[in-house]
């Protein structure tokens, strides 16, 4: 075996006690990007939840993670052999201001490993304790949050969304104060990595443009390989990083996600969503939704989510202007430019995405239109954003295309029209899809094969407010974690309906969503 190094490890080392081989390259390659940080014990590790199919995708040995070692260092409370845990440094813009540093303050990147499909993941936690970047916190986490991070994680990756993933969730036997005293927990989060647009701008304040070579190279060799032969690398990867955001953040759109804090620290550059802390699926469709308690102004709205997307690679690309090129006229219109193309590449995965859940099968040059138009209607008429979608399949359903009139039964509408303020009020924009679906070039395919692809983007079930509170403070209060698993068995298929699974589909009351409140897992 080889040791462990003050650059982390010179070749990968395999724990006997948790059977995961680390190499860790972050550790090895970016010195003075993060500070080495130990381990600290918990009173009583006890693992709650350990995501099988992750674990097996990760090529972990379960048996040892369940073990009593295994949940030790699931606790982040020792750490295996070939681990470096370390706390990632970072600056970023946090609602408009830009803080010089943050970093990890209650987390800590454990190692990396090589997937069972070559990809190389990072191995994380989150509540871990005290770091070098606490700035007077106690570094610790609730359970609430923890199951929430879970939670969420889970269900956008059923959803087909980019995002971090929880490995396990395992109480520590601690009690973490808050408002009151709460139960603590550690979660460990996989990812492709950790790196972030705050992570450029740490260096980039204090020019280091070293350090900040160093980084762009860590970067692409883990992300964009490819970019080592671009004649401006530096470039090529803020093109890379801004085409990777125009499609999250169009999947986020398109399910009514709100992430909440979409401060440049939580953007990460491989194109995965970090950080659920004040995040939440849109109920009722609001384009001015707000979900978080800080964010006063409306600053990450619902609506806002592509705008502060172009606003943060902004700032990732003055932090990489450095490395763009002699001619800083030239590299600040090099940036400018991809920075302006933004919005069309977003439109572009927004409207590939609006026709498939309309079940537009070819691209007609009214489709933008069609599509806003609908959004219009189900904000006018107040209907719940993820049953209106679900509804309509229903309806493309019920459409007898060799009918002689060409339309679709007055039945058919009738759960699509409960769900507005108006029930006439969908019959002139249902006529103009209807001659839409009617006048698409090439086979169409049965009704039924129509329907059935659009409830394939058009979920039945996502994490409801209510029922994730509800499933929440089960646990956290009464250590009754059957709520969490059934909604969490629900998320994890979120296409597929069943009958037993009703009430988890169901918009709360409206007076509960017009107060409801999420806030920072700290």
């Amino acid at each position: 075996m080889t040791t462990l190094g003050a650059n982390g490890l010179t070749a990968p080392l395999m724990s006997p006690a948790t059977a995961i081989a680390f190499d860790n390259s972050y550790a090895r390659e970016l010195e003075g990007l993060y500070t080495a940080s130990p381990l600290q014990p918990v009173p009583a590790a006890k693992l709650l939840k350990l995501n099988l199919a992750l674990a097996e995708e990760l090529g972990l040995d379960t048996a040892s993670l369940m073990a009593s070692a295994g949940v030790q260092m699931l606790a982040a409370a020792q750490a295996p052999q070939g681990a470096a845990p370390l706390a990632q440094a970072y600056a970023g813009h946090q609602f408009g201001g830009f803080s010089p540093q943050l970093g990890d303050g209650r987390a800590l990147l454990l190692g990396e490993v090589i997937d069972r499909h070559g990809h190389r993941r990072d191995i994380a936690f989150k509540g871990s304790g005290r770091t070098a970047y606490s700035r007077g916190g106690d570094g610790k986490a609730a359970l609430g949050p923890v199951l929430r991070e879970y939670l969420m994680g889970e269900a956008m990756h059923a959803l087909g969304v980019p995002t971090t993933r929880a490995l396990a969730v395992v109480g520590t036997g601690e009690w973490v104060r808050r408002e009151r005293p709460l139960p603590g927990a550690v979660l460990t989060r996989v990812a492709a990595s950790h790196v972030r647009v705050g992570t450029f701008q740490y260096f980039a304040a204090r020019g280091e443009h070293e350090k900040l070579q160093r980084l762009l190279n860590h970067v692409i060799a883990r992300h964009d390989p490819a970019l080592r032969d671009h004649p401006l690398p530096a470039l090529g990867l803020l093109q890379a990083v801004a085409e990777r955001q125009a499609a999250l953040i169009a999947r986020w759109m398109h399910l009514g996600f709100i992430h909440g804090v979409m401060n440049t620290d939580n953007m990460t550059v491989s194109g995965e969503t970090i950080d659920y802390g004040p995040c939440a699926f849109m109920e009722r469709y609001d384009p001015a939704m707000v979900f978080s308690s800080i964010d006063h102004g409306g600053r990450y709205a619902y609506a806002n989510q592509p705008l502060i997307a172009r606003w943060n690679l902004a700032r990732l690309a003055e932090s990489l202007l450095p490395l763009m090129g002699a001619d800083a006229d030239v590299a600040v219109a090099q940036a400018v430019a991809v920075i302006d193309a933004f919005p069309a590449r977003y439109e572009h995965h927004w409207l590939a995405g609006a026709r498939a859940k309309l079940g537009l099968q070819d691209a007609q040059v009214d489709d933008l239109a069609l599509a806003h138009d609908w959004l219009q209607l189900l904000h006018t008429q107040g209907a719940d954003f993820t049953l209106a979608w679900r509804r309509l399949a229903d309806v493309a359903e019920a459409f007898d295309r060799a009918g002689a009139s060409h339309a679709f039964s007055a039945d058919a509408t009738v759960p699509l029209q409960a769900l507005l303020a108006d029930p006439g009020a969908a019959q002139p924009w249902l006529a103009r899809w209807w001659q839409r679906l009617q006048s698409a070039q090439g086979p169409a395919g049965t009704p039924a094969a129509r329907a059935a692809a659009m409830r394939q983007v058009s979920p039945i079930y996502i994490p409801r407010n209510a029922r994730v509170e509800e499933a929440l403070t089960a646990a956290s209060e009464a250590s009754d974690y059957s709520p969490f698993e059934q909604l969490l068995a629900a998320v994890c298929q979120p296409f597929e309906e069943h009958a037993d699974r009703v009430r988890l589909a169901e918009p709360a009351a409206q007076s509960f969503n017009d107060s409801y409140q999420t806030f920072c897992g700290t």
